[in-house]
């Protein structure tokens, strides 16, 4: 199998430290370097976060860089699903200090790397657009977690944490980045939750990095172990969802998505309840070129596969 060279930029989260694990885990896969941005907590946070998934998975010499610390023009909602640290408020003695985080900043970095997973809002890959415009063209392909494909969003109304922490952002990557993209949503994550039991098997395992997810965990499958709203139950299944591992997955092996929805896409910028949505361009009404692949199934034991191997 033809080797992957991912550059991944994140806003760790403990979902991106589960997605991190899984892409650290794959045998056919290097991370070159990790790009940090704001989102589920700091930024500062983040490339602490991200240093402490590193050593646990035994990757330091792996090279973090800081990015954007705030969007480019609005000010996000706050919201501390995954503590106030990111990673379930756990602390960590041993954790590595911000002396190992490259001098140089994520976006020149990200200029000089070629392929991208992003799982967080996506501000470091508009810099580097406007910093480099030819820079969306050496870039083989691109993995996004976030947007929203009905409309159903989890911070606002209509729209998901990562496009809506950072709209234009958001709108900038979607309308000037040309190479492949593939896109897994909010709706598409949270109608492919795991069951518990799944869950239990995975961070029961007899390892450091088991253990350390289920500890970061704590906080995030408290909320999610909550009733379900009757109406969310028509996109949102009872169980563990782990948004940012789909991106990942995705990444890692192009055939675990079985089927997609392939068109152009946008972002709202001006509604009262839809700022941040992503727009389904379906009847091609926007003539874009470039379009992206949306997708709508995966292979589940494939999904839990990866899943598994990254906690070994």
């Amino acid at each position: 199998m033809e080797k992957k060279l991912l550059l991944v930029d994140v806003d760790a989260g403990v979902d991106d430290a589960a997605a991190l694990m899984m892409a650290l885990a794959a045998p056919h896969v290097e991370i070159l370097g990790i790009t940090c941005c704001f989102g589920n907590t700091t930024v500062e946070n983040v490339c602490k976060n991200v240093l402490r998934v590193l050593k646990k998975c035994n990757h330091l010499q792996i090279p973090v860089y800081q990015g954007a610390s705030t969007p480019l023009l609005n000010t996000m909602k706050k919201d501390y699903f995954y503590g106030t640290d990111g990673l379930g408020d756990i602390p960590d003695a041993d954790a590595p200090g911000s002396d190992q985080v490259q001098r140089e900043h994520a976006v020149a970095a990200m200029i000089r790397v070629v392929t991208l997973v992003a799982t967080g809002p996506l501000t470091n890959l508009a810099l580097a657009v406007k910093m480099d415009p030819t820079f969306p063209k050496k870039i083989k392909n691109m993995s996004i977690m976030g947007g929203n494909m009905y409309s159903r969003g989890n911070i606002d109304i209509c729209a998901e944490f990562n496009f809506a922490a950072d709209p234009e952002a958001a709108y900038i990557v979607l309308n000037e980045y040309t190479c492949p993209t593939s896109i897994t949503t909010w709706e598409f994550a949270s109608s492919h939750s795991l069951p518990w039991e799944f869950y239990e098997k995975c961070t029961s395992q007899d390892s450091e990095k088991a253990r350390f997810l289920k500890e970061i965990y704590t906080v995030t499958t408290g909320y999610q172990k909550r009733p379900i709203p009757k109406l969310r139950t028509l996109y949102r299944k009872p169980g563990f969802v782990s948004c940012d591992c789909f991106a990942m997955a995705a990444a890692i092996d192009e055939d675990l998505v079985t089927e997609s929805i392939f068109c152009a896409v946008s972002v709202e910028l001006n509604g009262s309840h839809t700022r941040g949505m992503m727009v389904l361009d379906i009847d091609d009404r926007l003539k874009k070129e470039n379009k992206v692949s949306i997708a709508k199934e995966l292979d589940m034991e494939k999904f839990k596969g990866l899943l598994l191997a990254a906690l070994k």
